[in-house]
C-alpha cells in the first residue's frame, strides 16, 4: 500500500512536523496509532473539524487506527490558541451533551467497528488529577520561558492571559503521554494552530519516557486571501443539518472562488487526484461545473448521497433548467401568518437578523416573489402570497401554505 505522507503531502494536507523524515519513513513501515484532540465546545463540529477528520480517515484507510479524543476535561479550562479573548466556561451537563453530539458526526467518517478506531474523553483521566502530584510529575518538564514564547500565548499576553488557560499546554501534553501508555499512540495531528501545545506532548513523551513521539500539523482551511473559510452570514458552517441545512452547505461550495476550487477538492473529497486536477484546469463559466462537483461531494460525505441528491435538485430549479422547487428551502405559512408584513415572517423565521436589514434589502430592489419585486416595506403577507421568494442573487425560498 502507498504512503499515507505521499497521499497527504499530493493533496496538500501537511504543514509541519516534529521529525519529517522520521514521520515519512515511519509511516512507510508500520501501523501507528494516531490521535486526534476535539474540545466539545458546541454541540456540533463545523467545517474547520471536517478537514480534521477528513486528515484522519485518509491516516485510517491506509491502515493506521485513529484516536478521536473528545476533550471533556480541556473544554473545562478553553484553548488560548487563536483567541484574544477568555472562552466562556461551559458547565459539566453542557460539555456532556455536546460530546454526545459530537460522537455522532464523527461515525460518518470514521469506523469505530473492531477497535479500527478509538474514541476517548480526557475527563476520564484529567478530572481526578491530584494537583500537587501532577505538578511534581509533568510540570517539572515544562519551561516556563518556553511557553511565554509559544504563539497560542504570545499573543494573548497583551489582553491577559489567565492561569487557569496557562494549563492548557500542561493539559494536552499529558494527553499525549496518557495515550502512549495505554494505548501505544505514538503520534498526534492536528491544525496548524495547535502547534505550541503538540509540541509540548512530543517533548514530554521523549523526556519522560524516553521514547519516540511524533507531531505533525495539518494546513488550516483558508481562502485564497489566507481568511478562515466557512463562516456564513449566519455564523460558522455547521456539519448539524439543524444549524446549517443541507442546501445550504451545498450552496457554500457551489459558490467559492474560482481560485479555491482546488484546495477544496483537494482537502474535502475523496476524488482522485488527477480528476482534482482536471477539474481545477477549467476555466471561465467552465469551473462552475468543478464546484458542482465539489458541492455534491462534499455534501455526500457530510449529509449522505440522498440529501446531497435533493441539495442539487433544488439548486437546478433554482438557478438551472429545473422546475421542481420539492427540495428548496421552504417558508411554511400557518394561518395566523397571513396579514402580518413579510419582513415580519422572515424575522421570525430567522431568514434575516433584522427588519432594518430586509428594509435595506427592499430598498435596494433586492427582495422579489415571482419575479416581481417588492418595493413597499411593509408589504403583507396575505392567501396569494405564495411562490418563489428571492433574497438578493442567490438566495431563494419556496412560500408554501401548510
Amino acid at each position: 500500500m502507498a504512503n499515507v505522507y505521499d497521499t497527504l503531502m499530493e493533496r496538500g494536507y501537511l504543514k509541519q512536523f516534529t521529525h519529517e523524515e522520521e514521520t515519512k519513513d515511519l509511516l512507510g513501515k508500520e501501523k501507528i496509532t494516531f490521535y486526534i484532540g476535539f474540545d466539545p465546545t458546541a454541540d456540533s463540529l463545523h467545517v474547520g473539524h471536517f478537514i480534521a477528520m477528513m486528515f484522519m480517515a485518509h491516516m485510517q484507510r491506509h491502515g493506521h487506527r485513529p484516536i478521536a479524543l473528545v476533550g471533556g476535561g480541556t473544554a473545562m479550562v478553553g484553548d488560548p490558541s487563536g483567541r484574544t479573548d477568555m472562552r466562556n466556561m461551559l458547565t459539566k451537563e453542557k460539555i456532556a451533551h455536546n460530546i454526545e453530539c459530537i460522537k455522532k458526526q464523527m461515525q460518518k467518517f470514521i469506523d469505530f467497528s473492531d477497535d479500527k478506531a478509538i474514541l476517548v474523553n480526557n475527563a476520564d483521566w484529567l478530572l481526578n488529577l491530584n494537583y500537587i502530584d501532577f505538578l511534581r510529575d509533568i510540570g517539572v518538564h515544562f519551561s516556563v520561558n518556553r511557553m511565554l514564547a509559544a504563539e497560542c500565548f504570545k499573543s494573548r499576553m497583551e489582553n491577559g492571559l489567565s492561569f487557569l488557560e496557562f494549563n492548557y499546554m500542561l493539559m494536552q501534553g499529558y494527553d499525549f503521554l496518557v495515550l502512549n501508555k495505554k494505548y501505544g499512540c505514538v503520534m498526534q495531528l492536528g491544525g496548524d494552530d495547535q502547534w505550541s501545545n503538540m509540541i509540548a506532548g512530543v517533548d514530554l513523551i521523549r523526556k519522560k519516557e524516553r521514547k519516540a513521539a511524533y507531531a505533525m500539523t495539518c494546513t488550516l482551511l483558508t481562502n485564497s486571501e489566507g481568511q478562515k473559510m466557512g463562516k456564513t452570514a449566519k455564523g460558522a458552517l455547521w456539519l448539524d443539518p439543524e444549524k446549517t441545512t443541507p442546501y445550504e452547505f451545498y450552496q457554500y461550495w457551489r459558490n467559492v472562488a474560482d481560485e479555491d476550487v482546488e484546495k477544496c477538492l483537494s482537502l474535502l473529497t475523496f476524488l482522485p487526484m488527477d480528476e482534482v486536477r482536471r477539474l481545477s484546469s477549467l476555466k471561465d463559466a467552465e469551473i462552475n461545473e468543478a464546484k458542482k462537483v465539489l458541492a455534491y461531494e462534499v455534501t455526500k460525505l457530510v449529509h449522505g448521497e440522498e440529501e446531497a441528491n435533493k441539495a442539487k435538485e433544488a439548486t437546478e430549479a433554482l438557478f438551472g433548467s429545473g422546475k421542481n422547487l420539492d427540495n428548496a428551502p421552504t417558508i411554511e405559512l400557518e394561518e395566523e401568518d397571513f396579514g402580518k408584513e413579510i419582513l415580519d415572517i422572515l424575522v421570525d423565521r430567522k431568514i434575516i437578523k433584522t427588519k432594518s436589514e430586509g428594509r435595506r434589502l427592499i430598498e435596494q430592489n433586492g427582495l422579489s416573489l415571482n419575479d416581481e419585486k417588492i418595493t413597499d416595506v411593509k408589504f403583507l403577507v396575505k392567501h396569494d402570497t405564495l411562490g418563489l421568494l428571492k433574497m438578493g442573487k442567490k438566495k431563494f425560498y419556496n412560500i408554501v401554505k401548510k
